[in-house]
């Protein structure tokens, strides 16, 4: 069982029957007052993203949670489906479900699933992937009012801001988390 001393930045617990985990916290405590912790939580299953506090006499049941390497397969009508590397069972999640990671997800890519009770919830992709530049217009050289750059479309379909000097064929490095152009691979 964990207390509110136990709940820090990426704690997972049970509360209300749901998973989350800790995404920040703040510890107060005011006067002759019990001590209480104010956090942001995000539900693993729905993804929602809330704010609770919690008292100091609250106590929270620790989960498990599992990762295992699953391969993509393909999309369908708004569906992903995916094949588990272990027992080689096929399951499918919506594209509400994956967030923005669909964005990243090329045919047959192995990535890591987080499974609660058995079941995938969540996909844990890497912080930076590789992708070919399949689309890229020619940057102007006089056309540096601003930063110097210009979209390109990767092999998933994502448009990516680029320097300049990036063309079709070149393998570049996003960041998975903000979409963002990393560097040339």
């Amino acid at each position: 069982m964990y207390s509110i001393n136990d709940l820090k930045t990426g704690t997972t617990f049970e509360h209300g029957g749901n998973p989350f985990i800790v995404l920040d916290y703040q510890h107060s405590k005011m006067g002759r007052g019990g001590a209480v912790l104010r956090t942001k939580l995000k539900n693993l299953v729905t993804g929602a993203v809330v704010q609770q506090t919690f008292q100091s006499s609250d106590k929270f049941e620790e989960i498990r949670i599992e990762r295992r390497k699953v391969q993509y397969l393909y999309n369908d009508s708004g569906r992903y489906y995916f094949m588990d590397q272990e027992d080689y069972t096929q399951f499918d999640m919506s594209k509400g479900d994956l967030d923005s990671a669909n964005n990243f997800l090329k045919d047959g890519e192995i990535v890591q699933f987080q499974y609660y009770k058995g079941k995938p919830i969540n996909i844990d992709l890497p912080v930076k992937m590789t992708f070919e530049v399949t689309e890229a217009s020619e940057g102007l050289k006089g056309d540096t009012v601003s930063a110097a750059t210009k979209q390109v479309k990767i092999e998933t379909g994502l448009m990516v801001n680029v320097p300049l000097f990036v063309k079709q064929g070149d393998k570049i490095r996003v960041d998975t988390r903000t979409g963002a152009y990393v560097e040339r691979a």
